[in-house]
Protein backbone atom coordinates (compact mmCIF):
# COMPACT_ATOMS: atom_id res chain seq x y z
CA UNK A 1 0.00 0.00 0.00
CA UNK A 2 1.53 3.20 -0.81
CA UNK A 3 -0.24 6.46 1.18
CA UNK A 4 0.35 10.40 1.19
CA UNK A 5 1.61 11.74 4.30
CA UNK A 6 -1.75 13.47 4.68
CA UNK A 7 -3.92 10.44 4.13
CA UNK A 8 -1.94 9.26 6.76
CA UNK A 9 -2.40 11.63 9.38
CA UNK A 10 -6.58 11.35 8.67
CA UNK A 11 -6.37 7.70 8.93
CA UNK A 12 -3.92 6.66 10.76
CA UNK A 13 -5.92 3.94 12.73
CA UNK A 14 -6.99 2.28 9.33
CA UNK A 15 -2.90 2.18 8.00
CA UNK A 16 -2.09 0.65 11.60
CA UNK A 17 -4.09 -2.00 10.98
CA UNK A 18 -3.34 -2.19 7.07
CA UNK A 19 0.70 -2.49 8.59
CA UNK A 20 -0.18 -6.01 10.23
CA UNK A 21 -0.70 -7.31 6.78
CA UNK A 22 1.14 -5.59 4.58
CA UNK A 23 3.98 -2.54 4.85
CA UNK A 24 2.29 0.82 3.91
CA UNK A 25 4.74 2.84 2.23
CA UNK A 26 4.15 6.97 3.21
CA UNK A 27 5.17 9.88 0.72
CA UNK A 28 4.87 13.25 1.31
CA UNK A 29 5.72 16.22 -1.37
CA UNK A 30 5.71 12.63 -3.92
CA UNK A 31 8.45 10.82 -2.48
CA UNK A 32 8.66 7.64 -0.60
CA UNK A 33 9.78 9.10 2.99
CA UNK A 34 8.73 6.15 5.42
CA UNK A 35 7.48 2.44 5.43
CA UNK A 36 4.63 1.46 8.45
CA UNK A 37 5.35 -1.94 9.69
CA UNK A 38 3.94 -4.27 12.20
CA UNK A 39 5.85 -5.14 15.13
CA UNK A 40 6.03 -8.48 14.12
CA UNK A 41 7.23 -7.83 10.70
CA UNK A 42 9.68 -5.44 12.17
CA UNK A 43 11.22 -7.87 14.74
CA UNK A 44 11.85 -10.11 12.36
CA UNK A 45 14.05 -7.98 10.25
CA UNK A 46 16.11 -7.00 13.28
CA UNK A 47 16.62 -10.93 13.71
CA UNK A 48 17.52 -11.66 10.60
CA UNK A 49 19.91 -8.30 10.82
CA UNK A 50 21.05 -10.12 14.20
CA UNK A 51 21.81 -12.95 12.63
CA UNK A 52 23.58 -11.31 9.61
CA UNK A 53 26.25 -9.83 11.82
CA UNK A 54 26.64 -12.82 14.20
CA UNK A 55 27.66 -14.40 11.15
CA UNK A 56 29.99 -11.75 9.81
CA UNK A 57 31.40 -11.94 13.52
CA UNK A 58 32.30 -15.79 12.91
CA UNK A 59 33.72 -15.61 9.66
CA UNK A 60 36.00 -12.73 11.26
CA UNK A 61 36.89 -14.88 14.22
CA UNK A 62 37.77 -18.20 11.96
CA UNK A 63 39.33 -16.15 9.57
CA UNK A 64 42.05 -15.01 12.32
CA UNK A 65 42.71 -11.43 13.39
CA UNK A 66 44.92 -8.52 12.11
CA UNK A 67 47.86 -8.15 14.38
CA UNK A 68 49.73 -4.98 15.04
CA UNK A 69 52.30 -5.95 12.49
CA UNK A 70 50.06 -6.98 9.60
CA UNK A 71 47.51 -3.71 10.44
CA UNK A 72 48.05 -1.20 8.27
CA UNK A 73 49.06 1.66 10.72
CA UNK A 74 50.85 0.51 13.16
CA UNK A 75 49.29 0.83 16.93
CA UNK A 76 45.86 1.42 15.49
Amino acid sequence: MDITATAFKRKLGQYLDEAERNPVIIRKSGREKSVLLSIDEYNRLMALEDAYWAQQAKQAEAGGYLGEKKGLRKGV
